[in-house]
């Protein structure tokens, strides 16, 4: 059975979850699925980052989210950065 738009995570809800997991500074999330909370675009600042390479980070990211992905229909991930790497842009 296809999902309720009830069950479907909101902005909040992943942003919350990635500061929390993540330990995060800075998270962007958006709705690319046109609020139905099925696509997200999000952009992370992270610690936990530090010495790991981009696949590693993506991998954290998908991670935290793991509980939410049954829902998610796409996720991209358009930065995942260590605090040095975001003061510098």
């Amino acid at each position: 059975p296809l999902p309720t738009v009830d069950s479907m995570p909101t902005i909040q809800q992943v942003e919350e979850t990635l500061r929390s997991a993540l330990e995060a500074e800075d998270v962007s999330v958006v709705d690319i699925s046109g609020d139905c909370g099925s696509s997200f675009e999000v952009s992370v600042v992270s610690k936990q980052f530090e010495g790991k390479a981009l696949l590693a980070r993506h991998r954290l990211v998908n991670g935290a989210l793991a509980g939410m992905m049954g829902d998610i229909h796409a996720l991209s991930i358009k930065g995942a950065k260590t605090p040095a790497q975001a003061a510098a842009q």
